[in-house]
Formats: structure tokens, sequence, C-alpha cells
């Protein structure tokens, strides 16, 4: 794509965003909030989505005006938060690691606009960054994944190979092992750039690999990229375990459970701060203790895991409880 297709899809993008709140517009009281949103878009149903989610909450609840931008592609956002700031609004969203740079250019440039980020630390007065110990829940699902392998043999796919998702990949495979020493951790990635989040026909090409190679339950962190790895455990009669939203009804019966990143609740809390003028900046980090990170439990799921809920109770308990420690690849590659 070149400079002048991505600046008119950017464009469109945000008359369109315009345009869909159109008749809030004039209500200049209301505080204006801008969210921009990765490749992946707010469908992904996985992390885009429940950014959204929380932001779409907070503009029902609390009388907001939100304008919205699905960013075509990296270079994009830079554009993007540098529009909202221009046009004078007190809160620009950036939701996911790849805004990091834009981020830090855009943001000393608005010293009166506050930003916040998830999932990338960012350090300047005007700006909340927004962390989750996406490794505790990855943890435990892989722990119940563990649990419910008969073959002893489970999956993991990610979507961009990053430092944030090989997070994800070291607290399943620790959970797994906890729970079965003598299983085996299967590992694919879908790719090495943003398309990754976006390909759900590598998705589910991996996962059916991995499903032939005897694995029987796969946890996915791969944006909409998961969608075909879902696809491929209802066509093989096998498991998958959702990520980020709660993602057990888009195939019932074959998701075993979801591990929530509860992006939703992160951004409309900031929003809510924002509005109450008691924007906080400086990092802040969401777990298991805080309930920012959990696995779902509903009518999709709750007969598959109800053999397995009292032990995963448990090590819940013990990781918050810091009885359990938890290898974080953070803290690794830093070692390293």
């Amino acid at each position: 794509m070149n400079k002048l297709s991505k600046i008119v899809i950017l464009t469109l993008l945000w008359s369109t965003a315009c345009t869909k709140s159109a008749p809030q517009a004039q209500e200049s009281h209301k505080l204006k909030v801008g969210l921009v949103l990765d490749k992946g878009g707010k469908d992904d149903k996985s992390f885009n989505s429940g950014a959204f989610r929380g932001a779409t909450k907070a503009a029902d609840e609390l009388g907001i005006e939100l304008k919205m931008v699905e960013s075509p592609d990296d270079a994009a956002f830079e554009p993007a938060l540098r529009s909202f700031a221009e046009r004078g609004y007190p809160l620009v969203l950036a939701i996911g690691f790849a805004q990091v740079d834009a981020v830090k250019k855009v943001a000393p440039q608005f010293p009166a606009t506050h930003f916040a980020i998830v999932d990338g630390v960012v350090e300047s007065p005007n700006v909340s960054t927004l962390m989750f110990a996406e490794h505790e829940g990855s943890y435990l699902v892989g722990y119940l994944a563990g649990l419910m392998s008969k073959s002893a043999k489970v999956g993991f796919i990610g979507g961009m190979d990053i430092a944030l998702i090989r997070r994800f990949e070291m607290g399943f495979g620790a959970g797994v092992k906890a729970a079965n020493p003598k299983a085996e951790v299967d590992v694919n990635y879908v790719g090495v750039n943003s398309t990754a989040w976006v390909n759900p026909g590598r998705g589910k090409e991996l996962a059916l690999s991995q499903y032939s190679r005897g694995v029987d339950i796969i946890f996915h962190a791969a944006g909409a990229s998961g969608l075909g790895v879902f696809d491929a455990a209802a066509e093989r009669q096998a498991y998958a375990i959702g990520v980020d939203s709660n993602q057990n009804g888009l195939k019932p019966g074959r998701v075993a459970t979801s591990m929530l990143k509860r992006v939703d609740i992160a951004v409309y809390d900031v929003i809510k701060e924002q509005a109450a003028g008691k924007f906080t900046p400086g990092t802040r980090s969401f777990g298991l203790k805080d309930n920012g990170i959990d696995y779902a439990v509903d009518e999709n799921n709750e007969k598959l895991i109800a053999p397995y809920k009292v032990k995963l109770d448990e090590i819940r308990k013990k990781i918050i409880a810091g009885e359990i420690k938890v290898p974080d690849f953070y803290t690794l590659k830093k070692m390293n």
C-alpha cells in the first residue's frame, strides 16, 4: 500500500467515525474521547473488541462523545493520534503495543492532551500505560489444558512472534507442565508482522496441522487469526482455548474456556477517571488479583470444565498468594 492510499484510507475512516457521531458533535459539553484500534479492528472478537466494548460502555453510561479509527496498518497510528490531539480531544486511547512509538512521538507535542496506551510502556507526564499479567492467566488455562488433554499433547498458536506473545506461550507451557509433567506443547506462530493478527486462514491451517500430530487442545493468542483455530477445533471435534474476550460462544462445546484479558475494564476505567478529572499518568498493571485477568465460565463451557473447576480455582488462589511463581518472559528477557 503506497503513502497516498494510506492517507485516503485513514481520511475515510476518520470521516466515517465523525459521521457516525454527528448528532452528538453539536453537544460540545460532552467529553470527547478518541479511540485508535490496531489492524485487528473492533470485530476481531478478541483484543480490539474488548477495547471497543469498554469504550462504548463509557459512551453509554458516562455520556462521552466517542470517535474511533481502525488503523489499516502501522503507518496510520501516528496520523490518527495526532488528528485527535489537534482537534482538542482531552483523552486519546491507543490500543496495542504497536502504537508505542507513535505515542512516544505525539504525546510530548500535545501536553494538554491525555493519552492511554494498552500493552506498551510510555513514560510521559500525560500518558497512562495499561499493562496486564498475561502470563498468570496463561498459566491458569495451561493448567486446564494439561488436565483435559487425553493425548498429553497440547498446542499454542501465537499471532505475531513478539515478546508479548512469548509471554503468553511461556506462562501457558508452565501451566501445562505443572498439571502434567509428561505433556508436550506444540508451538506455532502465524507470522512476524501485523498481518499475523488478521489471518484466520493461516490460523486454521496451523491448528489442523497440530491436531493431525495428536494435539487435542490448542490455546491461541492470535487476535482475529484465532478464529481459524476455532474452525479447526470444530472440524476435528477437538478443543481450543480463547483469549482476551470471552470466546466460549464462538464454537459452543469446542472452546474449553477463554483467558480473559479485561481490556474493556481498563479502557472504561481510564475514561471514567478522565471524566471525573482524575486522570492518572504512569504504569498500572491488571492481573488475577484484581480480576483484570481471569478465565471465562458460562453456559457454553461450565459442564465441560466442571470436573476441573475446583482445582483451577485452587491454582488461581495460589498464584494470587504468591505460592506459585509463574515464569515471565519479560523478566527472563531482561536477565539475558
